[in-house]
C-alpha cells in the first residue's frame, strides 16, 4: 500500500494490546508495525529539520487559536522550518495551511481512527500510520522543537512524550513551548505543584515556554533550536519535484 493511501482500522489493529494470541498473529502484528514505520521512514526521510506542533482538532476556522496556529505555521515557515502536525483537522490544519501559505514545507503524520480522520487539504507530504506508538516516533525523530496549541488529552499525550524523552535523555534538549498561557494554566500550576513535592525536577518545569506571543516563541526557536544546534541554509536543492520553497529551509550543518 502506498504511503499516502488512506488505511482503515480493523479488528487485527485494535488486538495489539488486547492480551496474547498465537505465535503466528503475534508475529504478524509485529510485521503490521514495520510496515508503518517503514513507510514513515520512506516518506519522511528527506523532510529536512521541522518543527512540531500539537494541536485539538475540534476547534473549526473561526476559533481564534486557528488564527493563532495559522500566523505560528507562517512563522516557522519564514525562519525555515519543515512544518510537521498531526496531519488532521483543526489547529493541525491551521499550522499547515500557515506554513503553506507561507511557502514553506509542510507535513503531517495522520491517525487510523474510527471517525475516519482524513489528511487536511495543506499537507505537502504525509503517512497515515495505523498505531499511535509509530506515530509519536515519527513526529519526534525528525524535530528539533516541539509547541504545544490549545488541545486535549491527545495534545497533552504527545506533549508529555517529549517532556518525559527530554527529561531522561532519550533526546536532546529541544525547546518544547506552550501557546496560550490561560489555556495552559491549569497545567502548569501542576507542574509547580509537583516541582515543589519533587515529583520531578527543578529544572524540570524550565524546559517549557509559555507564551500567547509567536515572536516571543519565534525568538525562542531561534536561540535554543537554529543557534544550539547549528542548523543552517544549505544551497537551493529540489524537494518534492519542485523548485525548493521561498522561504528559507533548515538543514543540520554537517561541517564548517
Amino acid at each position: 500500500m502506498d504511503a499516502m493511501t488512506p488505511v482503515r482500522p480493523t479488528s487485527a489493529d485494535r488486538a495489539l494490546l488486547q492480551g496474547p494470541h498465537s505465535r503466528t498473529r503475534e508475529l504478524l502484528l509485529l510485521l503490521r508495525a514495520v510496515v508503518d514505520f517503514l513507510r514513515g521512514f520512506r516518506v519522511l526521510h528527506f523532510i529536512g529539520p521541522c518543527v512540531t506542533v500539537f494541536g485539538s482538532a475540534r476547534f473549526g476556522r473561526d476559533d481564534s487559536y486557528y488564527a493563532l496556529g495559522r500566523r505560528l505555521g507562517q512563522r516557522l515557515a519564514d525562519i525555515g522550518f519543515t512544518v510537521m502536525t498531526g496531519g488532521g483537522p483543526g489547529l493541525m490544519e491551521a499550522v499547515n495551511r500557515g506554513a503553506r501559505e507561507a511557502g514553506g514545507r509542510s507535513v503531517g503524520c495522520n491517525i487510523v481512527l474510527r471517525q475516519e480522520q482524513q489528511p487536511n487539504a495543506y499537507l505537502d507530504r504525509w503517512v497515515t500510520c495505523r498505531y499511535f506508538f509509530v506515530r509519536k516516533v515519527l513526529l519526534f525523530k525528525y524535530s528539533y522543537a516541539f509547541i504545544a496549541l490549545p488541545g486535549g488529552v491527545g495534545t497533552i499525550d504527545e506533549l508529555f512524550e517529549a517532556f518525559t524523552l527530554i527529561q531522561n535523555g532519550k533526546i536532546r534538549q529541544f525547546p518544547m513551548i506552550l501557546m496560550g498561557t490561560e489555556y495552559w494554566r491549569p497545567l502548569t500550576d501542576l507542574l509547580e505543584r509537583m516541582a515543589a513535592v519533587g515529583a520531578i525536577g527543578p529544572r524540570d518545569r524550565d524546559l517549557l515556554l509559555v507564551t500567547d506571543d509567536v515572536e516571543e516563541a519565534i525568538a525562542h526557536l531561534e536561540r535554543n533550536a537554529i543557534e544550539r544546534f547549528a542548523l543552517r541554509a544549505p544551497k537551493p536543492s529540489r524537494w518534492l519535484g519542485e523548485s525548493a520553497p521561498a522561504a528559507r529551509a533548515l538543514a543540520p550543518r554537517t561541517g564548517p
